[in-house]
């Protein structure tokens, strides 16, 4: 029997590489030409591969910037729950959430990404509807650490929300700083600092 030693496999390591190539192909001409303005026969045939191939690692054009959300929304979500119990909520999210940075790509990477997103109408109205989605997730798991934290159950539900929701739009709000800075700042930085002006704003 063969041990699982954790360690991925040379047919996953390989599929990987092919993934990353591919990926290389489509952000050079997303970021040469515009992302609306490239196609996925473009990609494949710069790529050296077929359209067929390129829809088995890709599900669609908008996998290529965005990558799995749902994996991503998943990995949040786990990293959140695995925080102590006593973390706060805003820390357990913010671990979350610098755990996203470099789940898939280099932090160069991620910037060049996240400038297409947020720079591309198209996705980022997709970024944000699926986001929506992993704050609907998130929820049952910031309610929990407010209700251990003393909130009723009512409160802890309204307050989780308002929670969730100020930390996605500050982590939008430091993305959005980073890309202006050509990734010079610290994200982390950029983040803690919107958190703390929203959880210190008095109108």
């Amino acid at each position: 029997m063969k041990r699982d030693t954790g360690a991925p496999s040379m047919w996953e390591r390989t599929r990987q590489l092919a993934g990353e190539e591919i990926v290389d192909t489509a952000v050079r001409l997303f970021t040469t030409q515009g992302y609306e303005e490239t196609t996925i026969a473009q990609i494949a045939r710069e790529a050296g591969v077929s359209q067929r191939t390129l829809f088995r690692y890709f599900g669609t054009k908008e996998d290529l910037v965005c990558g799995d959300q749902d994996a991503l929304g998943a990995l949040l979500k786990r990293t959140v729950d695995a925080q102590p119990a006593d973390t706060s909520a805003w820390q357990a999210l913010r671990a979350g959430f610098t755990t996203l940075l470099t789940a898939n790509h280099s932090l160069d990477r991620t910037l060049t990404l996240s400038t297409l997103i947020f720079r591309t109408p198209s996705l980022h109205a997709s970024y944000v509807q699926k986001r929506l989605r992993w704050q609907h997730d998130l929820t049952p798991s910031i309610r929990a650490r407010l209700v251990t934290a003393g909130r009723d159950d009512a409160a802890a539900d309204r307050e989780a929300r308002a929670v969730i929701a100020v930390t996605f739009a500050c982590a939008d709000a430091a993305t959005a700083t980073w890309i202006d800075g050509g990734g010079a700042d610290d994200i982390a930085a950029l983040f803690d600092e919107a958190v703390a002006v929203a959880r210190t704003a008095d109108g």
